[in-house]
């Protein structure tokens, strides 16, 4: 499993750009991982990566960083995958360029790895290795908060064109990984990012952004429909996408049929649904994490992530679709 997007599924490359401030390698984070320790996962244990490499009988990929200047040693590992994503990162270049590696950066190191594998496995087995690989992305909502929070932006684009070029730019990639070997996908549309703890924070009744909450839905659309036109455009390719807007949604309507007791507020920070000061070590943190959706003012709890890595993987075809994980690997 090759691993690329942000924070959702990064598990420490971010603990190696050292002038970033976008890290999660200190406490509370990791409070309920096997170590008990933070590692740079969003997090507070394992996240959507490691339930899924869990379920699929992979050992979870390090984050590609920590193996960079090993990477002689360590090509065995890269046969069972390789984690690239960035916290903060997203499929535009300019979207927090300074503290993340985006996607098309990630996509660059992902070929330093199939250049090391194609040599030791040599270019056929390398090539059949690929193929039968899944390729998991998880980007977008970064570049959706980046397009709002600039004053920039706007000026050159309106919000419709800006998410049609996300998933332009975003098919340049996947052209990228398929040129390389690539052909299973599995692509995780944007949440409804105007509903975690951070955005409420800042409404009148603690209510949604109803205006960031829009953008997703008309990204994922234009996801949707390109994904349906590469299948004609590229031979072989087959993928997986995860109606993640959809589930979330429904959680935070039917939160008890989920386990959820607190879907507004994080489970760790300070202040107004502890979203003022985001979750450092001198914040405060729930007890009964697993009734709540979000750990901290923007990230999922390891509950939430166990609820939508169950979907991804088995998922019905009302929102996993044209397949689910596991068909997708029996292809």
């Amino acid at each position: 499993m090759y691993v690329f997007g942000d924070s959702l599924v990064d598990v420490g490359n971010n603990n190696y750009l050292l002038f970033s401030p976008v890290k999660a390698n200190f406490p509370h984070n990791g409070v309920d991982f096997p170590t008990k320790k933070p590692t740079g996962r969003f997090c507070n244990g394992k996240n959507a990566v490691d339930l899924l490499s869990e379920i699929v009988g992979l050992p979870a990929s390090p984050p590609y960083l920590s193996t960079i200047f090993k990477l002689k040693r360590s090509q065995k590992q890269f046969l069972t995958g390789a984690n690239f994503a960035s916290g903060g990162s997203g499929i535009m270049n300019q979207t927090n360029k300074l503290f993340s590696l985006s996607l098309t950066k990630q996509v660059g190191r992902f070929v330093e790895v199939n250049k090391a594998l194609n040599k030791q496995l040599g270019v056929s087995r390398a090539n059949h290795h690929f193929s039968k690989s899944i390729f998991l992305i998880v980007t977008g909502s970064n570049d959706i908060f980046s397009y709002f929070g600039s004053d920039d932006l706007p000026n050159k684009s309106t919000p419709l064109q800006y998410v049609n070029l996300m998933s332009l730019t975003l098919k340049g990639q996947i052209k990228r990984l398929y040129n390389l070997g690539a052909r299973k996908f599995v692509f995780v549309g944007v949440g409804v990012i105007g509903c975690i703890p951070s955005e409420r924070n800042k409404n009148k009744g603690e209510q949604c952004n109803e205006e960031l909450n829009h953008w997703p839905v008309k990204y994922n659309e234009a996801l949707k429909s390109m994904l349906r036109n590469l299948k004609f455009e590229l031979k072989g390719i087959n993928y997986s996408y995860f109606d993640g807007y959809a589930v979330m949604q429904n959680v935070i309507q039917k939160p008890s049929v989920y386990g959820f007791s607190e879907v507004k507020a994080a489970c760790c920070g300070l202040g107004k649904l502890k979203a003022d000061i985001p979750c450092l070590p001198f914040s405060t943190y729930c007890s009964n994490r697993s009734s709540h959706l979000f750990w901290d003012r923007s990230h999922p709890t390891e509950a939430a992530h166990r609820i939508y890595v169950d979907h991804i993987f088995n998922g019905p075809l009302l929102y996993t679709f044209p397949v689910n994980l596991k068909k997708l690997i029996e292809i």
